[in-house]
């Protein structure tokens, strides 16, 4: 699925995104992330041990909500399948730091093993007034 204008613009600016995990017991998760564009995919960061990380390696489907910071009634949700690739050079939450912060983002140990979670949009849902 391609993902519109006005879509890839909510995901690039600097809006907050928070996204749905099916737990092991059926049970929602929730989490709010940083997102970014790669393509028609939408990109975030997280380490391994991480509850979304580990219910995604059980259960790739995700629901993702994105709101517009500027204009809270301006939203759109993306629901798809998670892909989860290593990330051993941690290129991407310096990428996600620099758009959200404008800064580095603080050192992590080595021993934190850090991956990609690419989705790809089964269906998109906008919303505005």
């Amino acid at each position: 699925m391609t993902l519109d204008d006005a879509s890839r613009r909510l995901i690039d600016g600097n809006n907050f995104a928070t996204i749905a995990t099916v737990n092991p017991d059926g049970s929602p998760q929730t989490s709010v992330i940083w997102i970014g564009l790669d393509g028609d995919t939408v990109v975030f960061s997280s380490t391994t041990g991480r509850r979304k990380i580990r219910n995604i390696a059980r259960d790739p489907r995700v629901s993702l909500t994105i709101f517009d910071i500027a204009d809270p009634y301006r939203t759109i949700e993306i629901r798809g399948t998670v892909e989860l690739t290593d990330d051993p050079d941690k290129e991407l939450p310096h990428r996600l730091s620099h758009k959200y912060t404008g800064e580095d983002p603080p050192p992590e140990s080595p021993e934190v093993k850090r991956v990609i979670a690419r989705i790809t949009p089964e269906k998109v849902i906008g919303f505005s007034l």
